[in-house]
């Protein structure tokens, strides 16, 4: 029996747009909303060598490695969103002293959020990635576990500048891992 050459076909044709996402921060909501780049880091896949006489075989290791998860988005000119990363960076570092991480336990019992539930949400926290499709409506998600920030960087003033340009900032994220999930949560 012949196979139809049109089976083998793409039934979408359109192209995944670099302009179509929208990411969720839970712990920095004021962030999320002025993203303007965000990524889908790469993964690698280690080797483990099985000796041979002869020659060493490369086989298939067992631990991945995520890269981190870059962030960049627009400040606002009140500093709120950016104030928001660096007081959740000092709350976990607390440079000063363990007072700034009492500041980020106070804030948690303000949110009712019970013992230790609230420090790891303070510590930590799952962010989503919406991937859109052509007519901007969520078409996969990719679901971070266990974020926090280890990179904020700087805002250079600069009164020499002839165009006013805002300012953007970056920041980027360790987690523990992520998923790529369709727009109802199902595996791809």
């Amino acid at each position: 029996m012949a196979t139809n050459p049109w089976d083998n076909q793409p039934g979408n044709r359109n192209f995944l747009s670099p302009v179509g996402f929208k990411f969720k921060l839970q712990k920095a909501p004021k962030v999320d909303f002025f993203a303007n780049s965000a990524n889908i880091p790469s993964i690698t896949l280690g080797s483990a060598i099985m000796t041979r006489y002869g020659k060493n075989i490369d086989i298939p290791g067992d631990k991945m490695n995520f890269e981190d998860f870059n962030l960049r988005f627009l400040v606002d000119e009140n500093l709120q969103n950016y104030m928001e990363i660096q007081n959740w960076m000092r709350g976990l570092g607390f440079p000063y002293s363990l007072e700034q991480y009492d500041d980020l336990q106070e804030s948690a019992n303000n949110d009712n959020i019970p013992g230790l539930a609230r420090a790891r949400f303070y510590e930590e926290s799952d962010g989503t990635l919406q991937i859109l499709n052509s007519n901007y409506v969520t078409s996969a998600q990719v679901l971070y576990y266990g974020m926090y920030p280890t990179y904020l960087s700087t805002l250079q003033f600069d009164a020499t500048e002839e165009d006013i340009r805002y300012f953007t900032a970056e920041v980027n994220f360790k987690y523990t891992y992520y998923k790529i999930v369709d727009a109802i949560g199902t595996p791809l």
